[in-house]
């Protein structure tokens, strides 16, 4: 379909589609999943709309009794965006641990947010560990540490962070380590650019900092137990996806035994990570066998823009199959996907504020909990992944899991 097909053009397309013996609702589906791409930045024209939510309620039907069988779980959304937006946080350079602060700060505020998902309920939650380092430590200066914290008091903080997720969940629920790039732990926070200083510029130095990173959160008591993922998560460069994954053989205290998943970040308007790679690279250093012992669980993309995913998977579910032909690989990892709940906000690293670009309008758009529920059911539709975990990024708050958690399940 054309991308300027009008209301009458796409009508007439969609009522006309028989190829291959679709039915008209997912000739409809079919059709529509190329208008949400459009929906991020265009008017929807009435009868699309029309359409649109005519064909959810007809394939709403229709999947419930067609869609392959793929355990779909949930997780939870932006721990940070929503300590501003629900508790009124404030973050800056001062908190170079950003929402990990208030593991030093006000824990009881973080478990009351992180209960907050907990109580969707989603089935998967993250400890607030995404931006922990020894550097952000030795900079968090308090009344109780004036001078910064030193590495030895840091694992009492990874300790509470374990505990809170742990408070905060229902008891089905298992908790997912979170643990970010290097570029999440620089002030400004350099994960959307990938652009690292000279000194963690390289993948050995980047392998050097994540091990000796991993091996402090390996100090956690009984933490393989206590844990049922690892998430190495909005991760920039390719080269540091393949020094996380030697991380994680280089400790085995941490991650023996522990399935694991890497997510990547698409977030510009290309469809390459932050470095240039492209989600065919992407998906060949997270599963390539020859570049380090340790393979994930899981794959995924995060912090991503949701009208985005849907054209992204298609290309690791290619690249997948590519690997899978090559004899590389053995078997689908599973499929994490957590898309930021922005409503055209973008990120600026130097104000620290989400915002919308000057010269664009806020417009009316498909909720984010429906375009990422059709999302997740043409991928269901495909039957290539074993299983699905489904949450959100910055900016999903827990309402929008609640409702991505009611599409799905209807």
């Amino acid at each position: 379909m054309e991308a300027g097909a009008g209301p009458l053009t796409l009508s007439t397309q969609l009522f006309n589609s028989k190829a291959g013996g679709l039915t008209i609702a997912h000739a409809l589906t079919s059709a529509l999943r190329y208008r949400t791409v459009q929906y991020s930045n265009k008017t929807i024209s009435n009868l699309d709309n029309l359409v649109f939510h005519s064909v959810s309620s007809i394939s709403t039907m229709t999947n419930t009794e067609n869609r392959a069988s793929v355990p779909v779980s949930f997780l939870d959304g932006g721990l940070g965006t929503s300590l501003e937006d629900n508790y009124s946080i404030t973050f800056g350079p001062s908190t170079p641990l950003w929402s990990s602060h208030l593991l030093v700060s006000d824990p009881s505020t973080l478990l009351r947010c992180q209960k907050d998902f907990g109580d969707v309920p989603v089935d998967v939650i993250l400890t607030a560990t995404y931006q922990i380092s020894l550097e952000g430590f030795a900079n968090t200066k308090t009344i109780e540490y004036p001078d910064g914290i030193a590495p030895e008091h840091v694992p009492r903080f990874l300790e509470t962070a374990v505990q809170i997720a742990e408070q905060a969940k229902q008891r089905s629920c298992g908790v997912a380590l979170s643990i970010g790039p290097y570029g999440a732990c620089m002030v400004p926070s350099q994960e959307f650019s990938g652009k690292y200083d000279t000194a963690h510029d390289s993948e050995d130095d980047l392998f050097a900092w994540h091990r000796e990173r991993m091996e402090v959160f390996a100090s956690i008591r009984d933490i393989r137990q206590r844990v049922r993922y690892i998430a190495l998560e909005t991760v920039p460069r390719l080269d540091e996806v393949v020094a996380m994954r030697r991380a994680m053989s280089a400790v085995p205290g941490l991650s023996s035994g522990v399935p694991f998943w890497i997510s990547c970040l698409f977030p510009n308007e290309d469809e390459n990570i932050p470095d240039g790679g492209s989600p065919e690279a992407v998906i060949r250093v997270m599963l390539d066998p020859s570049l380090a012992p340790a393979v994930p669980w899981g794959v995924g993309i995060n912090c991503t823009k949701v009208w985005k995913i849907d054209s992204l998977l298609r290309r690791y579910e290619a690249a997948i199959n590519h690997l899978l032909q090559e004899g590389l690989i053995e078997k689908w990892p599973a499929l994490v996907l957590y898309p930021d709940g922005t409503n055209g906000e973008v990120y600026n690293t130097t104000t620290m504020q989400w915002e919308i670009p000057q010269g664009t309008e806020q417009q009316d758009r498909v909720p984010w909990e429906t375009q990422l529920a059709e999302v997740v059911r043409a991928t269901e539709a495909r039957g290539k992944w074993p299983q699905i975990i489904v949450g959100g990024c910055c900016r999903a708050r827990p309402s929008d899991i609640q409702r991505l958690r009611g599409c799905l399940s209807t």
